[in-house]
C-alpha cells in the first residue's frame, strides 16, 4: 500500500503561527504537526510516501522532510488551488494511480496502529474504508460564514454494521460519528474524483468520493480506538498538544532517532 499526506491549505485558523510557514510545520508538543500523520503511515509499514502541499510555503515542507528524514524518499506534489481534499489527492495521481492507498490529512493526530485495518482492506474486495470516531460535543460544531451552526466534519450514519449515509458538515447531523482524516482507497478513486462537481462551498468534497463507493456497495469502515484530534484550530491544537505530551510525542521522537540516527536530536533530548 502507498501512502500520501495531504498538507495543503493556508492555515488561516492558526494565524499568526502560520504567517511565515506551512501549517503542518507548526509544533504540536516538541515536533512539527506533520510528524504525527507521517508516524501513522510508518506504523502501518508504508514506505512509499507522497506529500501534497501548496502555496507560498511549499518549499518549507519539502526542505523540512528532506533534512529531518533523509532515509525516506518522498514524492512531492503541489496543490495549485485550495479546492478541496479530493482535488488535493488528485494532484498525486502520477505516483498513486494503481494499487491501494492510505490517505491521511496532515493536521490529524491519531494514536492507534492501523496495521490490522490496512491488512484487512488489502485482502478485501472493498473499494474504500472510512475511519470513524464519535465527535466531542465541545468540538463538533462551528459557525460558518453565513452564521449557521453546523458540524465541523463529515458525518457518517451506520446501521447494521454498514454505512448508510455520509454528509459533509451537516446542519443537523444524523449521528455523532465523525469521518476522521484517514482514508483507504483502491485505484478507482481517481476515476471517481473526475466525476465530482463542486459543492455549495465551491470545493470537491472527499465525502463525495466516499458516497460513490457507498453507491457501489464497496465502502467499509473502522471504528477508531484511542485518541483522535484535528489540530487545525487553536482550541483543537491545545487538546492535541495535551495528549501527545503523555506518550505519543515520545514514541514519534524515538522512531525518528532510531530511523535517522540523528545526532543533534539525540543531543537535544539527552
Amino acid at each position: 500500500m502507498k501512502g500520501v499526506i495531504l498538507a495543503g491549505g493556508k492555515g488561516t485558523r492558526l494565524y499568526p503561527l502560520t504567517a511565515s510557514t506551512n501549517k503542518h510545520l507548526v509544533a504540536i508538543g516538541d515536533v512539527p504537526m506533520i510528524e504525527y500523520p507521517l508516524h501513522t503511515l510508518r506504523k502501518m509499514g508504508i514506505n512509499d510516501l507522497s506529500v501534497v502541499t501548496g502555496g507560498e510555503h511549499f518549499s518549507d515542507v519539502q526542505r523540512y522532510l528532506s533534512m529531518v528524514h533523509p532515509s525516506i524518499n518522498f514524492s512531492y506534489y503541489c496543490q495549485t488551488n485550495a479546492s478541496g481534499i479530493a482535488k488535493a489527492l488528485e494532484a498525486a495521481k502520477p505516483v498513486l494511480n494503481g494499487g491501494k492507498i492510505a490517505v491521511v490529512l496532515g493536521d490529524n493526530i491519531l494514536e492507534e496502529d492501523f496495521t490490522d485495518a490496512a491488512r484487512e482492506f488489502e485482502d478485501s474486495d472493498l473499494g474504500a474504508m472510512l475511519f470513524l470516531k464519535p465527535g466531542r460535543e465541545d468540538d463538533l460544531y462551528f459557525t460558518d460564514a453565513n452564521g449557521i451552526r453546523r458540524a465541523r466534519f463529515g458525518i457518517v450514519e451506520v446501521m447494521g454494521g454498514k454505512v448508510i449515509s455520509i454528509e459533509e458538515k451537516p446542519v443537523h447531523p444524523k449521528s455523532n460519528l465523525v469521518s476522521v482524516g484517514l482514508y483507504f482507497y483502491d485505484q478507482t478513486v481517481f476515476d471517481k474524483i473526475k466525476t465530482l462537481k463542486p459543492s455549495s462551498r465551491g470545493e470537491y468534497e472527499i465525502t463525495g468520493v466516499s458516497d460513490l463507493y457507498l453507491q457501489e456497495g464497496r465502502l467499509g469502515y473502522h471504528l477508531v480506538n484511542g485518541f483522535w484530534g484535528d489540530a487545525g484550530t487553536f482550541k483543537s491544537r491545545a487538546i492535541c498538544e495535551e495528549f501527545v505530551k503523555q506518550n505519543l510525542q515520545a514514541e514519534v521522537l524515538e522512531e525518528m532517532i532510531e530511523r535517522e540516527n540523528d545526532e543533534l536530536l539525540k543531543k537535544n533530548l539527552g
